[in-house]
């Protein structure tokens, strides 16, 4: 072979390998998250009105027209007299909760899901009253109002009823005004931590030197599966916000343990591609007994003496699936070398647990054997 094709050879190997490479790789982005970058959680108790009879039932609701009376108060109606006639079908009790982003300003708006919390059976063309939105600590960080969108459709006849979705929950979009900042200085401090969605050893000793690779100087260590410590200097400590965003881009190879997740109700198998089996032989068959009844009827001649009488006339099949034979699976088989083993044994999913099960009984399978 000339030098030319043998370049061009090495070119076209090297373009189909690429992309293999490069999908076995994330990005740092993607399976850590930086400490203190964080959600929080919003609850709120309010009200939904202007339902159209779908609403809660006063007598069977205390807590919705204890609600309504209070509101109405505060408006300066006064409904105490008359409590035992309030008996409207268009209010609804409602649960309000809301996830308040990280670094969200004053001012800013997200959106907030309501949920039905009385005897309400429809929330669709509702209006959500002013709501205040309470964190962990019982302090307001955001007030919701709004037009509630539910997505669903509910219809109901005389003999007959259609509901699709869910009617009794909805959304706001942008529903929601932030009262209240959480303090959080991101640059107030020269260490910093990332924290891995999956803690692994190997995994965080790659994001540390793929950082430290990148600093080109020791910046990044790991401190235990779940955390990459950070220690910045000069240009990086001037630019924290900078330096994340680069180091974010980061790609890295990250590492699993070998695990079988098997969810024996639905039939769903979930192998990992480190999963190894050593040497061991399968033999997969079942017994199969099939009684059928065609029972006939005997009756005499025309001028002859005797009764007719049902005859019983009874067929058992027996089938052991005796074309099965025992198969071997060599040892430390790749994982497609084991779907394959498996599938040439003619067993569907139902099978294939039980057989994953009895192999990591045997001790062959290099495994987490994990059933949900």
């Amino acid at each position: 072979m000339t030098p030319m094709p043998r370049l061009l050879a090495a070119l076209v190997i090297a373009a189909l390998l690429a992309p293999l490479g490069a999908m076995a790789q994330v990005r740092i982005k993607d399976i850590a998250d930086v400490e203190g970058v964080r959600q929080n959680q919003l609850v709120g108790y309010g009200l939904v009105v202007g339902l159209n009879g779908t609403g809660d039932r006063m007598a069977a609701a205390p807590f919705t027209r204890q609600s309504v009376i209070g509101m109405l108060e505060r408006l300066g109606v006064n409904t105490r007299d008359q409590e035992q006639r309030l008996d409207t079908k268009n209010i609804a009790a409602v649960m309000v909760t809301a996830t308040l982003p990280a670094f969200s300003r004053t001012g800013s708006r997200i959106d907030v899901h309501v949920a039905a919390l009385g005897d309400a059976t429809n929330l669709t063309g509702g209006t959500l009253l002013v709501t205040p939105l309470l964190g962990a600590d019982g302090e307001v960080y955001a007030v919701a109002q709004g037009q509630i969108a539910t997505g669903a459709i509910a219809a109901r006849g005389g003999a007959q009823s259609i509901v699709r979705g869910v009617p009794t929950a909805g959304r706001v979009a942008s529903g929601a005004t932030v009262e209240r900042e959480i303090p959080f200085e991101f640059g107030r401090s020269n260490t910093m931590r990332l924290m891995l969605r999956n803690p692994d050893f190997t995994t965080a000793r790659r994001i540390a030197a793929a950082i430290n690779r990148f600093a080109r100087g020791n910046v990044a260590r790991s401190t235990d599966p779940g955390t990459v410590a950070l220690t910045l200097s000069g240009a990086a400590a001037a630019d924290i916000v900078g330096f994340i965003t680069d180091i974010e881009q980061l790609r890295v190879e990250p590492d699993q343990v070998a695990r079988v997740i098997i969810d024996e109700a639905n039939g769903i198998i979930v192998m990992g591609a480190n999963v190894r089996v050593s040497t061991v032989a399968i033999a997969q068959g079942n017994l199969t007994i099939r009684v059928t009844e065609t029972p006939q009827v005997s009756q005499p001649n025309a001028f002859g003496q005797g009764e007719t009488v049902v005859v019983p006339r009874t067929e058992i099949e027996v089938q052991d699936n005796a074309n099965r034979r025992l198969g071997v699976v060599q040892g430390n088989v790749t994982l497609q070398d084991l779907v394959s083993s498996l599938n040439a044994l003619g067993v569907g999913p139902r099978d294939m647990i039980q057989i994953l099960q009895a192999i990591k009984a045997a001790g062959a399978l290099q495994a987490e054997l994990e059933v949900m």
